[in-house]
C-alpha cells in the first residue's frame, strides 16, 4: 500500500489557526466600522491593521480620536496597553534562537495575544513545530484580521454609526479585560484604585494624560503590594518548615 502524500506545511498551519481566524471576523468587522466612524479611510484602516494588529489598541485609537485626544496621549496609552507583549515575546524567545533579525522583526510585528497562545502551545507539545510554522500561523491570523477590518470599513461607508457607540464598545472591551484578569482580591482593589485615580487625575489635569498618570500610579502600587505579599508568604512558608522540623526532628518517630 502506498503512503498517502504528506500534507503541505501551509495547510497544516492554516488548519491549526482556522478556529482563531474565524473568531476574528465579527470583532474585526466591528473594529473596521468603528474606525470608519472615527475618520479612518480604507488605506488608513489597512495600515493600522497591519502595523498595530491589536483589537484593544484599535478600539482605543477609535475612541480617543473621537474625543480629540492629543496624539501624545494616544501614543502613551497604546504603549502601556501593549507593554504586555514584551513579557509574551520573552517567553517565546527561547524558541527563536538562531533566527535572523529580520525574521524576529516580522515575528514580533505579527504577534498578538491569541496567536501567541496557539504558538506557545504548539512549541510546548509538538517537537516538529518550527519557527516558520509559527510565523505562518501569525500571518494567517493577521490576514483574517486585516480583511475583516477592511470589510468593516467598507460596511461603515453604507451605514451611519453614532459615535457614542465607539465609547461604549471600548468601555465594554476593557471591562471584559478586567474581569478576565481578576483572580485575587488584590487585583480587585487595584482595579478600583485605578478607577478612582483616573477620575482624580482627569479632574486635576483636565486632560486624558490623567489616564496615563493613574495607570502608572496604580500599576506601581499594585507591584509594591504584590511584592510585599510574596515576601510575607515566603517568610511564613520558611517559618512553618522550621516549626515542623523542631516538632519532628530527624530520627524522632511521628505519633500515629
Amino acid at each position: 500500500m502506498s503512503n498517502s502524500p504528506e500534507i503541505p506545511a501551509w495547510k497544516k498551519n492554516f488548519k491549526t489557526s482556522f478556529p482563531l481566524d474565524i473568531s476574528y471576523i465579527p470583532i474585526g468587522v466591528a473594529s473596521g466600522i468603528l474606525l470608519h466612524a472615527a475618520g479612518f479611510n480604507f488605506i488608513n484602516t489597512l495600515l493600522l491593521s497591519l502595523l498595530v494588529f491589536s483589537g484593544g489598541a484599535q478600539f482605543l485609537v477609535a475612541s480617543m480620536l473621537t474625543i480629540n485626544s492629543p496624539l501624545l496621549t494616544i501614543v502613551l496609552m497604546l504603549f502601556f496597553l501593549e507593554l504586555r507583549y514584551a513579557l509574551l515575546g520573552s517567553s517565546l524567545s527561547k524558541y527563536l534562537h538562531g533566527q535572523s533579525t529580520l525574521f524576529t522583526l516580522f515575528f514580533a510585528g505579527s504577534m498578538n495575544d491569541e496567536n501567541y497562545a496557539v504558538n506557545y502551545l504548539k512549541f510546548s507539545t509538538d517537537k516538529k513545530f518550527t519557527t516558520k510554522d509559527a510565523l505562518q500561523i501569525e500571518h494567517w491570523s493577521l490576514l483574517f484580521w486585516t480583511v475583516s477590518n477592511l470589510v468593516g470599513n467598507v460596511v461603515g461607508t453604507a451605514i451611519k454609526i453614532d459615535l457614542t457607540v465607539v465609547h461604549f464598545a471600548l468601555t465594554a472591551l476593557f471591562l471584559f479585560m478586567i474581569v478576565m484578569q481578576i483572580k485575587s482580591f488584590l487585583k480587585i482593589i487595584i482595579a478600583v484604585l485605578a478607577a478612582c485615580l483616573a477620575v482624580f487625575f482627569l479632574v486635576t489635569t483636565k486632560s486624558t494624560l490623567g489616564l496615563v498618570c493613574s495607570t502608572l500610579v496604580a500599576s506601581f502600587i499594585g507591584f509594591l503590594c504584590d511584592n510585599y505579599l510574596k515576601r510575607r508568604r515566603s517568610v511564613t512558608h520558611h517559618k512553618s518548615k522550621l516549626i515542623k522540623m523542631f516538632k519532628n526532628p530527624a530520627g524522632t518517630p511521628k505519633e500515629e
